[in-house]
């Protein structure tokens, strides 16, 4: 895996690339904050969605996070996510709002696609959500190496009145200077992991001891395998004669909707096993394991132009 892009400062600095990294991000949340009518974080439940969180923690420790948390539940997602989920907001005593896809297909505003997955079917709900809240910065927990598109996004991405992302239509960012301004209407993404790289997540997850859903580590279950992917079987996807179940060890990269994402074959049964393996592996966790971003080479692009994540 590369080394992450503040690796030069942290040395500069006498800062681990660790530390450099979490004083980036924290100075990120308070400068975006700052500037913010109503601020909110997306929060999945997912390894990168907990650092954002955490980070947030210590952003305005020793007060409580003030900014709300957001969810778009596909209707799809992983049982033990959501239970972690609601268990960290509760902890946390943060307040969450959840839009969920399956009303939006009651009562006919999105249609169910022919292969069954969701994932493209959050932007309207969550363009909804961020509307009907009011909400002007957006804090989410992409990061530049996991797809191309995202390594196009600056770390603060202006959102036009629609939601729209325009890649043609990018500020400089000098330094550690953020432009955060918007008009009425539109509102801005913030990504305070940008700089970070997965490797850099899961060390990051072992020095501040960060509990995840048991979902990121080895464990036998039920898959079938389709288009190189290993799945689990779910009501929302049609499995064919020809995809035997099979019980195999396996651990997740990522826990997105149950429907598109796949699992790897794995015995990394703790942090230190998964460090490991992420560090010897030359695939990015969103090429491995979802099967929504290799519909096209410009899968990913065209959903955030529409205004995904």
């Amino acid at each position: 895996m590369r080394d992450s892009p503040v690796s030069t400062t942290s040395v500069k600095s006498g800062l681990s690339t660790l530390e450099a990294l979490e004083a980036e991000g924290i100075h990120i949340l308070r400068e975006a904050v700052a500037t913010a009518r109503k601020p909110v974080i997306l929060f999945s439940g997912g390894k990168d969605s907990v650092a954002v969180l955490h980070l947030a923690t210590k952003a305005f420790w020793p007060g409580r996070v003030p900014i709300e948390l957001l969810h778009v539940d596909t209707g799809h997602n992983f049982d033990e996510v959501i239970a972690f989920r609601d268990a960290t907001v509760e902890r946390l005593g943060l307040r969450l709002k959840v839009a969920k896809v399956q009303d939006y297909i009651d009562d006919g505003r999105l249609r169910e696609r022919p292969d069954g997955t969701r994932n493209a079917l959050q932007t309207v709900p969550l363009l909804d959500a961020i509307a009907d809240g009011g909400y002007d910065v957006v804090f989410g927990g992409a990061r530049r190496d996991e797809e191309k598109a995202r390594a196009k996004e600056r770390v603060v991405s202006l959102r036009d009145e629609f939601g729209a992302w325009d890649p043609r239509n990018q500020r400089p960012e000098l330094w550690n200077l953020y432009n955060t301004r918007h008009l009425p209407g539109q509102h801005v993404r913030v990504f305070p992991l940008s700089n970070w790289t997965e490797l850099d997540v899961w060390r990051y997850i072992e020095r501040e001891a960060l509990e995840l859903p048991a979902l990121y580590y080895a464990h036998e279950r039920e898959v079938f395998e389709r288009d190189g992917m290993l799945l689990t079987p779910h009501p929302a996807l049609s499995r064919r004669e020809t995809e035997p179940l099979e019980r195999r060890v396996v651990r997740y990269r990522t826990v997105g909707d149950a429907s598109c994402t796949g699992a790897v074959e794995s015995p990394a049964a703790n942090v230190a096993d998964v460090i490991a393996e992420v560090a010897a592996t030359r695939i990015t966790e969103r090429g491995a394991t979802r099967a929504d971003d290799r519909a096209s080479e410009a899968a990913m692009e065209d959903r955030k132009k529409e205004g995904y994540f």
